[in-house]
């Protein structure tokens, strides 16, 4: 479920790659799904489901035996999540991968991450075999920083903290792993890339890759929420969700894990690759 986005097309690519049948789950079944072009053995479905029409999951969840649950972040996440949970134990599902946060705890200082923990304790609750994965920061949001490199600039509040990102690729890997080594199921993975990055040290780096000026700029969080609201015209949660975890990063210094590696036996993807491999979104 999620099969268009960043980690669940990950996914996508993982499954087929490794010849796993599996169902993909859209709102748009009718729009072309990114890197399911021609024909794959074993076929690809691709079907209706909508977290918000009970009827499409109950239908989509039919025959199944196992579930990748990857919702993009919202105010309704909890009562979606939730619902999705239930329905699928309803429908025979045995196994649920949840794709959750880092600090899914009661007391988050992250609205969001709050609302993690409280759908993963309704899987613990459930009579369901269920993996989650803690990823922190996809590698792929900071393609979202491209208009504002090209503007020689970098706003955020984090300071000097060091922040973990991890290539979603390397998620989709981690996740299709779980999902077909039984050894996996029932684990809770917290997902990294190989280090952790501080933002001027981001800014560094692509100002060696593109060759020119860029600086970071460190923001209040007043001043970081009011730009993400006035000037990237984010919803007022959205706002704040991305402040509280610039602010987390500050409070609770980031490292990196070994998970990626122990799961996949590989290292984690880098983010100087990630930088490379994407150097004409940078360079416009």
């Amino acid at each position: 479920m999620g099969a268009t986005g960043a980690t669940g097309n990950a996914l996508l690519h993982s499954l087929l790659a490794l010849g796993t049948p599996f169902r993909a789950l859209t709102r748009t079944p009718h729009k072309p799904i990114r890197g399911m072009t021609g024909t794959h053995q074993p076929p690809v479905e691709v079907q209706y489901a909508d977290a918000t029409d009970p009827h499409s999951l109950h239908t989509a969840f039919k025959g199944a035996s196992q579930l990748y649950l990857a919702m993009a972040n919202s105010p309704a996440q909890v009562e979606l999540e939730t619902r999705v949970i239930d329905i699928a134990a309803h429908a025979g599902i045995r196994h649920i991968v949840k794709i959750s946060a880092p600090a899914a705890e009661p007391d988050s200082p992250v609205a969001i991450s709050r609302g993690h923990h409280a759908v993963e304790e309704h899987l613990r609750a459930s009579s369901l075999t269920h993996t989650i994965l803690r990823p922190y920061a996809f590698m792929q949001n900071l393609l979202r920083l491209a208009p504002a490199v090209a503007q020689g600039v970098i706003l955020g509040a984090t300071g000097d903290a060091p922040c973990n990102y991890i290539d979603c690729r390397d998620i989709g890997e981690v996740a299709a792993a779980t999902l077909t080594s039984p050894g996996l199921a029932g684990g809770t993975y917290t997902l990294t890339g190989p280090e952790a990055v501080s933002s001027p040290e981001l800014a560094s780096r692509l100002v060696a890759l593109t060759g020119h000026q860029i600086r970071y700029v460190n923001l209040t969080p007043n001043e970081l929420r009011d730009n993400l609201i006035h000037n990237a015209h984010m919803p007022t949660w959205l706002a704040d969700h991305v402040t509280e975890i610039q602010q987390l990063a500050i409070a609770r210094p980031e490292t990196p894990t070994t998970t990626v590696g122990d799961i996949l036996g590989r290292p984690p993807r880098t983010l100087d690759a990630f930088l490379h491999e994407h150097h004409t979104s940078f360079c416009r």
